[in-house]
């Protein structure tokens, strides 16, 4: 069973081209069906394995997005082994995942997004770091492991934008404005040197030993600065990159646009935010119809 573990895992790397995340979330999942069938050998498999195991998720209280995932990885899985010709059914082939409600994504008003810009200390190295960390995060969408990762082979600034490496290693040109443009110039000029020292670096963001930084300290950042800011609402860099998505709607950017920007592999992800074309209407009939 091992082996065709890592045969799968193998096969979704260099065939689908998944993210390292995805590949880590996948394995666990991977794991759990091993667990489940004990000792029993993969072709032994049935569907009344994968239903007991279901059950079990819903006990332990996981939430319906985590169901769907694991029986989609499962589903695939089998798939994989049924083409290999390792079994000759797919238990989990007429499987239906657990509903999932669509819910709006927590965000940031403007005013909350321009609080926390403000609170890093841009007169220390370590301060107009962060603020160059959040002013980018917030001009370009980018997911915490792009930000992070973002080398300055990435940076174009004097043609406006930002190159990056999403999921699947699939690259994608974001716009830079005004703002993080200067912020993170800045931020090269004055604080990189200090924090990088003579070792130098390949990373644009760097921690105080001038190493990388990693996804885990931006959280700890970002939290530190929301709590400085006064942001009530439990922070984290998705937060942001949802208020990036939302006030870009409001002030008229359209759904492909956003798609490409967010490095949305499908419109359909995007489309969560069409709940900000509905309010703008909203308010249009309000403001303006006579009878409202």
């Amino acid at each position: 069973m091992t082996d065709a573990l890592a045969a799968y895992l193998d096969y979704l790397t260099v065939e689908k081209g998944l993210s390292e995340n995805t590949l880590k979330a996948y394995r666990s999942d991977l794991m759990r069906l091993v667990r489940a069938l004990g000792k029993r050998p993969l072709e032994k498999a049935v569907q009344k394995d994968l239903l007991e195991e279901l059950a079990r998720m819903r006990q332990e209280g996981r939430s319906p997005r985590s169901v769907a995932r694991w029986l989609v990885c499962v589903r695939g899985f089998f798939a994989y082994l049924l083409g290999e010709g390792v079994i000759t059914a797919n238990p989990a082939e007429h499987m239906e995942a657990p509903r999932i409600w669509r819910t709006l994504p927590r965000t940031l008003s403007a005013e909350e997004v321009g609080r926390l810009l403000d609170a890093p200390d841009r007169e220390t190295p370590i301060g107009l770091r962060d603020a160059a960390m959040l002013e980018l995060l917030y001009a370009t969408g980018l997911r915490v492991s792009e930000l992070v990762g973002l080398g300055f082979g990435g940076l174009h600034l004097d043609a406006g934008y930002v190159r990056c490496w999403g999921k699947g290693d699939k690259e994608r040109v974001v716009p830079l404005g005004g703002e993080a443009d200067a912020t993170v110039r800045r931020y090269i000029d004055s604080a990189w040197p200090v924090l990088t020292g003579d070792a130098g670096s390949e990373t644009l963001f760097v921690n105080a030993r001038g190493g990388p930084l990693t996804r885990q300290g931006f959280w700890k950042i970002l939290r530190g600065h929301g709590l400085k800011a006064g942001i009530t609402t439990k922070l984290s860099p998705h937060v942001v990159r949802h208020a990036f998505a939302t006030h870009l709607l409001e002030n008229g950017a359209d759904l492909r646009s956003l798609q490409l920007m967010l490095g949305h592999a499908d419109i359909s992800t995007t489309q969560i935010y069409t709940h900000v074309h509905r309010e703008r209407l909203k308010r249009i009939v309000d403001d303006f119809h006579p009878r409202a």
